[in-house]
């Protein structure tokens, strides 16, 4: 019989690796000190809005039903019955039913005021009218993009989701199996363990699960962000225009066609110019001498394939065009490829842009999947599956404390941060990747190098805080 005995280098890269480990842990704590909260509500918001539009939809368009009776009632009658809903109001936009069982949706302005009516394709009769982007979908949409305080509660939102990446990197590297454990421990929660353990084993499997989906998420909602998106990743992945044969452009973005903090428009067109009306630019559209109005573009979108769901806006100003649009982000349908944004003169009624998934940037395309995935569009797989996600970043959120407040000794009154030793030498590895974090996202990377360095510099050696923070 042989006994095995750990050499002092065995021994030393043991201990050095433990304190790597609680390394990294102390850097997951307080990621998740800070990420928790926003997660909970991203979470809970994102539930909201998900099943807000599966069951009154994103506009409203599924709360009033209506019988299928022949022929549908031409399309200028439709748009008189809104209109007569609000007086003196200027139509601004058409949504096309999905079924044959849904209404017709109009927008309407009068003023500052939007007005959505809902008008049976069938009689032309109004079947209600409701002011737009006042739902429970577009609160939730609000909170969970702004928290309802503009672009400052977009930056905090965008910390927390860069942390998101942190907290993934190191729950990966503290979830992977140690000590002769194998992968089974960590797939498969051990149901048999108590208190803590229980749910410490617990957080380590839905948290592996979850974190395969969480990353898709992070970066596919940080493409909107302020910061990160708008001016880093979405300012080289903008439609180049000059795609649309030099047709003459407006001063105008795509963006225009948002509301408020409400994003309507591919993230990929959203910085491109609009084409303007008023020349004989472009390629025939609607047949020459034909009115271009209301009625003959609808016909005329139904000809180049828009079936089901679309959107119509109208043009604005005398240089405005007409937008016909349909696109999964805009909840039209639940196959991002099929995402298509036609602009036709107002006068000439020729085609000035047909822009299809096909002609989008690989960033453009990656957002356009990402985001149908993003909000369940794409079936009843999707909606089930972030359902699912969701429930468990809330229920992640919620172990993490119950974790940290079972850990700390009765009647402590300090954090009880995982401790790091002093002589712990500096982790040249996890630096390299918060460092490459850090470049990656930049808002982020400078709340996270102000933290460590703070954690580092000035925590480690000054004793009174030290023993509050640890």
């Amino acid at each position: 019989m042989s006994i095995l005995v750990e050499t002092p280098a065995v021994q030393k890269s043991s201990s050095l690796a433990q304190r790597f480990y609680f390394t990294a842990w102390r850097w997951h704590f307080y990621a998740g000190l800070y990420v928790a909260p926003f997660l909970i509500m991203l979470a809970v918001t994102g539930l909201v809005m998900l099943w807000s539009a599966v069951l009154v939809g994103r506009d409203g368009e599924k709360v009033y039903a209506v019988s299928p009776s022949g022929v549908e009632a031409p399309m200028v009658q439709q748009a008189e019955a809104a209109l007569s809903a609000v007086p003196g109001g200027a139509l601004v936009q058409y949504i096309a039913p999905r079924t044959s069982e849904q209404a017709a949706i109009f927008r309407v302005n009068l003023g500052d005021a939007s007005t959505m009516v809902a008008v049976d394709p069938y009689s032309a009769a109004v079947l209600g009218s409701w002011e737009r982007r006042h739902g429970l979908y577009d609160l939730a949409d609000t909170i969970h993009g702004t928290l309802l305080i503009g672009d400052i509660g977009d930056r905090f939102i965008e910390v927390a989701a860069g942390f998101g990446v942190v907290l993934i990197i190191t729950g990966l590297y503290l979830w992977w199996p140690r000590n002769g454990g194998g992968l089974s421990s960590v797939l498969v929660p051990r149901l048999s363990a108590s208190g803590r353990q229980l749910w410490k084993s617990l957080h380590q499997t839905v948290g592996f699960y979850a974190s395969l989906i969480l990353l898709v998420f992070l970066l596919s909602g940080l493409t909107w962000a302020g910061v990160w998106g708008e001016k880093f990743t979405q300012a080289w992945s903008t439609f180049p225009a000059e795609k649309w044969d030099n047709v003459p452009l407006s001063d105008v973005t795509h963006a225009s066609m948002n509301h408020g903090g409400i994003k309507e428009v591919p993230w990929t067109l959203e910085k491109a110019r609009m084409p303007a009306s008023g020349s004989q630019s472009g390629i025939p559209g609607i047949v020459q001498g034909e009115p271009v109005d209301f009625g003959s573009v609808v016909a005329f979108a139904r000809q180049l394939g828009f079936d089901h769901r679309f959107e119509l806006a109208f043009p604005s100003g005398e240089t405005g065009v007409w937008t016909i649009s349909h696109d999964t982000m805009s909840n039209d349908g639940g196959d991002p490829t099929s995402d298509r944004t036609v602009h036709i003169d107002r006068y000439s009624g020729n085609v000035l842009a047909d822009v299809a998934f096909k002609d989008y940037g690989l960033a453009g395309k990656a957002m356009a999947i990402g985001i149908a995935f993003h909000e369940g569009d794409m079936g009843t797989w999707n909606i089930t599956l972030v359902t699912l996600y969701c429930l468990s970043v809330i229920f992640l959120s919620v172990s993490g404390v119950v974790m940290w407040w079972k850990r700390r000794p009765n009647g402590a009154r300090r954090l009880v941060a995982p401790n790091v030793p002093d002589t712990t030498p500096v982790w040249k590895v996890g630096m390299v990747i918060m460092f490459a974090v850090s470049l990656l996202f930049p808002l982020t990377g400078a709340v996270l190098i102000t933290v460590l360095a703070f954690d580092m510099l000035i925590v480690r050696y000054f004793k009174p805080l030290k023993r509050i923070l640890s």
